[in-house]
């Protein structure tokens, strides 16, 4: 499937496939911990069952927050989202021994596609450091019409393989996919605020950037 001939019902099926992938891995951890704490017969099992659950509880809801505004409506036409709530549910779902958040973005409400914007490039410039390091979030002017500027630093960062083609105006330079459904998405996402995202090398670091 080329982006060119992308539709609305294709573009809505693979965002779902995308969201499902995310959620498949803690929510069968927690149907695991379940059936251990069922057939458990000792205090030491149930309690490593017990923990197993909360924990991948933990990261369902985390990426349930996460994806809710990330790729779904996140309210009605021309709402606004507070950036202090996006810090807080992308701390939850993307901070974790391996990768830290550096958010030097100032508190504003900013239009909804907007922040879903920042959300994605924020994924995206994740996926540059599969090691772990540092996501570092910081404004590109000020207000509304303000861009963005995601910096990925850690061991190793590099772009990943077809991402720019993915990110370019056109929209339709590489085959998309349910792996490749999110860079997509970002760019139009970008159209929409009418900015340009790009990912580049940026010496040891790896930049995304809309603006």
């Amino acid at each position: 499937m080329s982006g060119a001939a992308l539709q609305p019902l294709d573009l809505a099926a693979l965002l779902c496939s995308r969201v499902c992938h995310d959620l498949i891995s803690p929510v069968g951890a927690i149907v695991n911990g379940l059936e251990v704490l069922e057939e458990g017969k000792d205090a030491e099992t149930k309690e490593f069952a017990l923990d197993l659950i909360k924990k991948s509880a933990r990261t369902a809801s985390a990426k349930l927050q996460f994806c809710r505004i990330a790729f779904g409506a996140a309210g009605s036409a021309g709402a606004q989202i507070d950036t202090g709530d996006a810090e807080t549910i992308s701390r939850a779902f993307l901070e974790d021994d391996k990768t830290k958040i550096v958010w030097n973005l100032p508190r504003a409400l900013l239009p909804k596609n907007r922040v879903k914007l920042l959300l994605n490039m924020l994924l995206i410039a994740g996926q540059a450091i599969p090691r772990g390091g540092q996501l570092a979030i910081e404004p590109i002017g000020t207000g509304e019409s303000a861009g963005f500027k995601v910096a990925a630093t850690g061991a190793n960062a590099k772009i990943p393989q077809a991402m720019p083609g993915l990110l370019t105006a056109e929209l339709g330079s590489e085959a998309v996919d349910a792996h490749r459904i999110q860079p997509y998405y970002t760019a139009l996402l970008a159209k929409d605020c009418k900015l340009t995202v790009a990912m580049a090398a940026e010496g040891e670091a790896v930049a995304v950037t809309a603006k």
